[in-house]
């Protein structure tokens, strides 16, 4: 039996992102939603969802003693982090007047701004909330059976500048263009919410189910 661990540290849509999980399982894979650091490193798969201000989860994952939990899953695992949980994989976040996270990779991520505006001059609101496209940048495994351009739910006010673009796999358009999807060998991570996301969000969570953690 293959076990997926849901990384509980207390600042993640748990139940939607555990229920969608179990959607879509194959009959020899559990699913577990759990704060031990036993289980996280016995798992075969780790899902790392987040919300909320980065502070606030840099604090959650500290206080839970998970920080080289997660690390060391994202060094040896299929590992697929969502929203928040790809946000902190970088050095630093802006939130909070400057927050450090978890540095696996280069970059930092910054806020979209008050007067963030579309291409007619529109002011735009933030937070980013709603559908909104994501293009392909990179193929991936993640993306099979996704069409190009499919349209996944946002929630955000903050957004990942990355310092290496071979990094990106996935971007987005709102008043700017932003790397809304970054992968790495056994690493891939996405801005957007996937359990939130229809048909294309079932069909990544699939594909990270079967996945094991080669490009």
């Amino acid at each position: 039996m293959q076990t997926i661990a849901v990384i509980d540290y207390g600042m993640g849509n748990l139940r939607s992102v555990t229920k969608a999980l179990e959607h879509v399982i194959g009959k020899h894979q559990k699913v577990i939603l759990t704060s031990s650091q036993k289980e996280v490193a016995a798992a075969d798969k780790v899902v790392f969802p987040g919300q909320g201000a980065a502070r606030d989860c840099m604090r959650a994952i500290d206080e839970s003693d998970l920080r080289e939990t997660i690390m060391t899953a994202a060094r040896n695992k299929p590992f697929l982090g969502i929203c928040m949980g790809m946000q902190v994989l970088v050095h630093s976040s802006e939130e909070n007047a400057g927050t450090e996270c978890l540095g696996l990779y280069p970059g930092e991520v910054k806020y979209f701004g008050s007067q963030l505006k579309d291409v007619n001059g529109e002011r735009l609101k933030v937070p980013h909330m709603g559908w909104n496209q994501v293009t392909q940048t990179r193929d991936h495994p993640l993306w099979a059976k996704i069409e190009n351009n499919s349209r996944f739910y946002f929630v955000h006010s903050y957004y990942l500048e990355t310092e290496s673009p071979d990094l990106e796999v996935g971007h987005c358009v709102y008043g700017k263009p932003f790397t809304c999807a970054l992968a790495k060998e056994n690493v891939f991570a996405m801005q957007c919410h996937p359990e939130k996301s229809a048909d294309a969000g079932l069909q990544l969570l699939t594909n990270f189910v079967q996945w094991d953690g080669t490009i």
